[in-house]
């Protein structure tokens, strides 16, 4: 049997018997799921507006139809999103000055400023979660998500 294997049955019996992996993965996930949304409470944003508030952040002022393809959302969920931004003061709209047609969205300097905030509580929080396990453990537990993600 290999050490992941050994690894692997052990873990199983840790657990309990009742509990599949899938299981305790997507426990872990509802326990992260709640620590963000209480982070985010002192903000009162959802996590489709933070989304956007990353996106923008990340990339700058960018037109709602790039915006929308990056959120993998609907052009018209993206204006309404934008729209909770901007009535907030954390986003604004401007012209495209390539295409007058066009209207870009970006960060606000207040949005800015907010994006941070919340980034410090959420890795708070995420170190609370994750401070139990060893940097070892971390490190693979990093490289066995991006494996399932990718």
């Amino acid at each position: 049997m290999s050490q992941d294997a050994t690894d692997a049955a052990g873990a199983g019996r840790d657990q309990g018997a009742d509990e599949s992996l899938s299981e305790a993965f997507w426990s872990v996930a509802r326990r992260l799921r709640e620590t963000s949304n209480e982070a985010l409470a002192p903000w009162d944003i959802t996590p489709s507006a933070l989304r956007a508030l990353r996106v923008l952040g990340r990339h700058g002022a960018m037109r709602l139809s790039e915006l929308s393809e990056q959120l993998r959302i609907a052009p018209r969920s993206v204006t309404e999103v934008v729209d909770t931004l901007e009535s907030r003061g954390l986003a604004a709209r401007r012209p495209d000055p390539a295409d007058r047609r066009a209207t870009l969205a970006e960060l606000t300097e207040r949005g800015a400023s907010v994006l941070d905030a919340i980034r410090a509580a959420r890795g708070t929080e995420a170190e609370r979660l994750f401070g139990r396990l060893s940097a070892t453990d971390r490190a693979h537990l990093a490289r066995i998500l991006r494996k399932l993600r990718d």
